[in-house]
């Protein structure tokens, strides 16, 4: 019997309790976890903003040692480090034939398996495949990447989610150029990272937008080099900050409507727009048929950093070892399993960076 953090319905607390897990079968990885990060995605699976099957063990950014392979599982033994894939991909359906394994349609099929049966009986789902909200998970051996060398268990974590996701969408969605300018918009941590991407992809200014005064401090230490509180005037003050042009490239990290047609209002005109936010179906942005012909801005959405990461965890990993990208300047708050709830609400408050769970 392990502890875990169960999500019993769409809407309904947190349980911390403790389930059983099975014995890995052929292809399965059994892993002991170090720390899981606490992402917003995972707040989006407890409210309904995105779905799958329930009740589900949370958790999908995480890092831990192998504890027993199945049959066939050769790329990782007992004792070994890994960081989980929350996606990973088929190789074989159409976007993966094209090199697009970020849009895997089968990526996300592990997440209808049963993974675990709680005390009482009842048989849980793999929130997002791996189930990091607990001591110990069963996975597919592809959903376990080798830990980077010389990365700490518990900081190669934010691997799993925030880092892909930030990394790529400066080098892969947006593919920022050394001298360009970029807006980051949300600081926490999927925008810290980014904020971080930007900085080694050489951006010669780098604005950091949160509702948050707080942060400023934060998103500096990242690599911002301006800060802006978001409020009505934001675009403008961007287009001040930037000779009254707008910024080559906006990222948005906060899935908020107002927070995309902000960040699309602060690019230059030919610039790059780039949605990393997950958001709600409620939240629209409208755009009018003229304003898109006159600014000829590119818009477009970016999955999981639009990332590979067997190939691009080494490339981070580099830069950590390096001392270029701070894995420690992510997060804000280590708490327990028990904190969970409250590393929610302060998500919904706007408050923090990343909170990591450590074991």
């Amino acid at each position: 019997m392990i502890r875990a953090a169960v999500l019993p319905a769409v809407g309904a607390p947190l349980e911390i309790t403790g389930i059983e897990l099975p014995e890995p079968g052929p292809g399965r990885v059994r892993v002991r976890l170090a720390a899981a990060g606490v992402c917003h995605s995972d707040l989006s699976l407890s409210n309904g903003t995105m779905r799958v099957p329930v009740p589900a063990v949370l958790g999908h950014e995480g890092a831990g040692t192998v504890v027993a392979v199945g049959e066939g599982v050769a790329h990782v033994a007992p004792g070994d480090g890994v960081v989980l894939n929350w996606a990973p991909s088929c190789g074989s359906c159409h976007p993966c034939s094209l090199g697009e394994v970020w849009l895997c349609v089968n990526a996300l099929n592990g997440a209808a398996d049963v993974h675990a049966r709680a005390a009482d009986g009842r048989e849980l789902h793999p929130g997002l495949n791996v189930a990091a909200f607990a001591e110990e998970t069963v996975v597919a051996a592809h959903c376990v990447l080798p830990a980077p060398e010389g990365v700490p268990l518990t900081d190669a974590a934010l691997l799993g989610c925030a880092v892909l996701t930030g990394w790529g969408a400066v080098h892969h969605a947006a593919r920022v150029r050394a001298g360009e300018t970029v807006a980051v918009f949300g600081v926490g941590g999927v925008g810290l990272a980014t904020l971080q991407a930007a900085r080694i992809a050489g951006a010669s200014a780098i604005v950091a937008v949160d509702v948050s005064p707080e942060k400023e401090e934060l998103a500096r230490a990242a690599g911002a080099t301006d800060y802006v509180v978001a409020s009505e005037g934001t675009a403008r003050e961007i287009r001040k900050l930037t000779g009254g042009h707008g910024v080559d490239v906006a990222v948005e990290c906060a899935g908020r409507a107002v927070a995309i047609r902000t960040a699309w209002e602060s690019t230059r005109r030919g610039g790059r727009t780039t949605v990393v936010g997950i958001g709600g179906k409620d939240q629209q942005v409208s755009f009018n048929a003229l304003e898109l012909f006159h600014w000829g801005r590119t818009l477009s959405g970016c999955v999981y950093g639009n990332s590979d990461p067997a190939a691009d965890l080494p490339v981070i990993a580099a830069h950590i070892r390096d001392g270029r990208f701070d894995l420690g300047a992510l997060v804000t708050e280590r708490i327990t399993l028990e904190g969970i709830p409250g590393a929610f609400e302060a998500m919904l408050a706007g408050r923090g960076g990343r909170a990591l769970v450590v074991f």
